[in-house]
């Protein structure tokens, strides 16, 4: 029996099994002869009496627009009216699946969909809501109505009124987001009302709307944190990833840590999201990690299926080589960072083997962890197959340049063209069978990392020369240090486009 059929069968079962949080591609049609492509016109308009909520008007453009309708995250909407020809309307009602089915005469559909969650008789959620006042977080596929069966030439226009909007998608100069099909399939995070400003990298630009005051950190400040985090991504990569993406922060009264969560969703382009601690001050977001953890996302492509112990292992393992290699930490804390990660995990995991923890899922410890170590364990095995000349950044690179998306097999044939040789089935062979986290020990000690009780000590080993390529390959452009003030140059712009100035602490180490 050859030897790659049980890594073959491996790979399988991570893709049918591994596919946490998502969502099953949609149905696509070929456009029909003489279909006019733009069959759908969105008029979001924002209202906030009696509550604040979103009121949606959809016109369907000719007749061969879409009748068939979902909301993909139903909940929020239990009723849709709908006007034939005649102008005269009458309500249906939405699936508990969120489906609606409309007439064929329909001509347009209104529905309202409330952004306080009390009106929807829940609780603030991340995705169906959250806010205070003027400033409104919600994903799109909590709102947003769109066909069930989605064209690939299907276009749709969409306006937003009475609000200043931070959505995924760029408007052109009239106002108007020119989408297409799968944009209304994969919508993202959206913001409504806030406080906004821009964040400039050498080769992007991110928008960030701030939904919330915070008790002791002002927006530049907040900005600076994630200019920080942005810039770490390119001691990675060579350019940032996306040349446009969109942020939206959002304050959690009565807590302190700088971020409590973060999540990227996989719109066009990627929209990330956070929550931090509205009481946090500037002195905390130095140690933060979740603002760079998420940005890291963006890094590795889209993984089709999701494979959640990769994608978070990938951005885990980076989360703490991109710190120490833009200098926010010392190597020495970013193996203490690493080795306390490989703890937690073995702790939640056990004596299971990597290939278990992987296929079948764990704690959400052992699945970011084991999946960090197996990155660490493909980036020094590159390394010492090359001569510490190539690594796992150069992966990611050869990656993107084949596209945003990418298959398991695809991950792997990188790594091999990389190596020169085949090494990716390889390491799964030698690992899926052995406890998740029995490498550790060895690994750690050929690159020099010695754990103890006051912390992690650094020296000479076999591969300390490796150890040390890892925590200082391709040091991008860290302009924003905290604790260094801003010049008119500096990439921080407010809504009006003058220049913000932030001082934040020095990192103590």
């Amino acid at each position: 029996m050859p030897s790659s059929r049980p890594v073959l069968s491996f790979a399988v079962r991570v893709s049918l099994l591994l596919v946490l949080g998502a969502c099953q591609p949609a149905r696509t049609l070929p456009l029909r002869p003489g279909e006019d492509p733009t069959a759908l016109r969105y008029r979001v308009t924002y209202v906030r009496e009696p509550v604040h909520a979103l009121d949606v008007e959809l016109v369907l453009v000719g007749e061969n627009a879409p009748r068939d309708f979902l909301f993909t995250q139903p909940g929020g909407v239990d009723r849709v009216r709908v006007f034939g020809p005649e102008g005269s309307g009458h309500e249906l009602s939405v699936s508990p699946e969120g489906r609606v089915l409309v007439p064929r005469d329909t001509r347009l559909l209104r529905y309202r969909y409330p952004l306080e969650a009390r009106v929807r008789g829940a609780r603030p959620d991340f995705s169906s809501g959250m806010g205070e006042g003027d400033s409104w977080h919600v994903a799109g596929r909590a709102w947003l109505l769109r066909p069930r069966v989605v064209s690939p030439s299907l276009r749709a226009e969409l306006v937003v009124e009475g609000v200043d909007a931070l959505l995924p998608w760029e408007p052109d100069a009239s106002g108007v987001y020119r989408l297409e099909g799968g944009d209304l399939v994969d919508s993202g995070f959206h913001a409504f009302g806030g406080r906004r400003c821009t964040v400039r990298l050498p080769d992007a630009v991110m928008e960030v709307a701030v939904l919330g005051h915070m008790s002791r950190m002002d927006d530049a400040g907040l900005c600076a944190w994630l200019h920080q985090a942005a810039s770490e991504v390119l001691t990675v990569r060579r350019h940032f990833p996306y040349p446009r993406i969109t942020v939206r922060v959002i304050p959690v009264p009565g807590r302190q840590a700088p971020a409590v969560f973060g999540m990227v969703l996989w719109s066009s382009p990627p929209s990330v999201s956070v929550l931090v601690g509205q009481e946090a001050g500037p002195e905390f977001f130095p140690r933060d990690w979740v603002a760079v953890h998420e940005l890291l996302h963006l890094a590795h492509p889209t993984f089709v299926p999701h494979i959640a112990w990769l994608s978070e292992g990938l951005a885990t393992y980076y989360t703490e080589l991109a710190r120490a290699r833009s200098g926010r930490q010392t190597p020495e804390q970013a193996w203490a960072e690493l080795v306390s990660g490989f703890s937690r995990g073995r702790a939640a995991v056990g004596t299971r083997t990597m290939e278990d923890v992987m296929t079948h899922g764990a704690s959400f410890q052992g699945i970011y962890w084991t999946g960090a170590l197996f990155a660490l364990l493909v980036d020094v095995e590159l390394r010492r197959a090359t001569g510490n000349t190539r690594s796992l950044d150069e992966v990611l690179e050869r990656l993107a340049s084949s596209g945003p998306t990418a298959t398991f097999d695809e991950f792997g044939a990188a790594v091999d063209a990389v190596a020169g040789r085949s090494l990716f089935h390889e390491l799964l062979e030698r690992h899926l069978s052995q406890p998740a986290f029995a490498g550790v020990e060895p690994l750690l000690q050929a690159l020099g990392v010695e754990p103890g009780p006051d912390g992690v000590r650094l020296g000479a080993a076999r591969d300390s020369q490796v150890r040390e390529a890892l925590e200082g390959a391709r040091r991008g452009p860290v302009t924003a240090k905290f604790g260094a003030r801003m010049s008119d140059r500096d990439p921080f712009v407010s809504r009006d486009g003058s220049p913000r100035h932030v001082q934040l602490p020095p990192l103590t180490q």
